[in-house]
């Protein structure tokens, strides 16, 4: 684990639509390693990513930022959060870093992003050349999505009160009941996630932030279109999530023509950070059949 002190002292910065964003590169010099695009879920960070971050950094360049409202971003209170704001915030990000093709991986609310990313890919109006994506567990589909009661109390007229109910104890309590009855998170793991959280006073903007499940309802026929795109996909699914594990698996096997995914059946809502190695090794072995890494 790459300790949340270190990460910070990692990041770096950029401005996006008059906001501060923190971002992570590694290898950025490598021009033998293909670039990978990694794209974190709610209400987390990038740091999600540190589990596998040096078996990714073997083969690909990295590239990961906070999205608008998480992590050690700016959190701003007075604007309406939306997928297709971070999807251009990620857009703007590779522009900047001058990448014109990548690779991508993502999870939870990431992956409703990279969906809009195949969207746009799908109308020729992608600033650069999606060329796989990994999903991690995630709403791919908004009928198969077991939104968690809090969440639910977010989308509320008093979705406000969200942020005073979750404490760390309650995000503690919800981890304990998304992940794999053998993989809990340690106490550490909590504490850099409540961290990230209120960092910049995260907490006021967490209802803000769940209009992703209304949207998924609302470009359903979009997102859920984009996973036919002819891109080659796989979905790693840690199957025991209670939100989105193996009834998610097991429709998007019977929804996606030649389906490729993989079940890791005792594992829960964070397989990157539950089962790294065996997150890793799926991802790895996906882009050896692509033959797209380095070596």
């Amino acid at each position: 684990m790459i300790s949340p002190t270190k990460w910070r002292e990692r990041a770096l910065f950029i401005e996006i639509g008059g906001h501060r964003l923190a971002y992570w590169v590694e290898n950025a010099a490598d021009e033998s390693k293909p670039w990978l695009l990694l794209i974190h879920g709610y209400p987390t960070s990038s740091w999600d990513w540190n589990f596998i971050w040096p078996a990714l950094a073997a083969q690909f360049r990295l590239a990961a930022i906070d999205m608008l409202g998480f992590g050690l971003s700016d959190k701003p209170a007075q604007i309406e959060y939306s997928i297709m704001m971070q999807t251009d915030i990620q857009e703007a990000f590779l522009e900047r870093l001058g990448v014109g093709e990548a690779h991508a991986i993502a999870h939870d609310y990431g992956d409703t992003v990279a969906q809009e990313l195949l969207a746009r890919q799908n109308e020729n109006a992608l600033s650069f050349a999606l060329k796989s994506v990994v999903f991690l567990n995630g709403g791919l589909f908004p009928e198969q999505h077991r939104a968690r009661p809090i969440q639910k109390l977010g989308l509320t007229p008093l979705g406000f009160l969200l942020g005073a109910l979750t404490t760390r104890a309650r995000l503690r309590k919800t981890f304990d009941r998304i992940f794999g009855p053998d993989t809990a998170a340690s106490d550490a793991e909590i504490d850099a996630h409540w961290m990230m959280i209120c960092e910049n006073g995260g907490r006021r903007v967490l209802h803000k932030l769940l209009n992703y499940i209304p949207e998924r309802r609302a470009f359903r026929e979009r997102w859920v279109g984009a996973l036919e795109s002819g891109l080659r996909l796989r979905l790693i699914v840690g199957g025991a999530d209670p939100v989105s594990g193996a009834h998610l698996y097991e429709h998007y096997k019977s929804r996606i023509p030649g389906a490729d995914a993989l079940l890791l059946d005792t594992i829960g809502h964070y397989p990157q950070t539950e089962a790294p190695e065996a997150t890793a090794a799926a991802f790895l072995d996906f882009h050896r059949k692509l033959r797209t890494m380095a070596k």
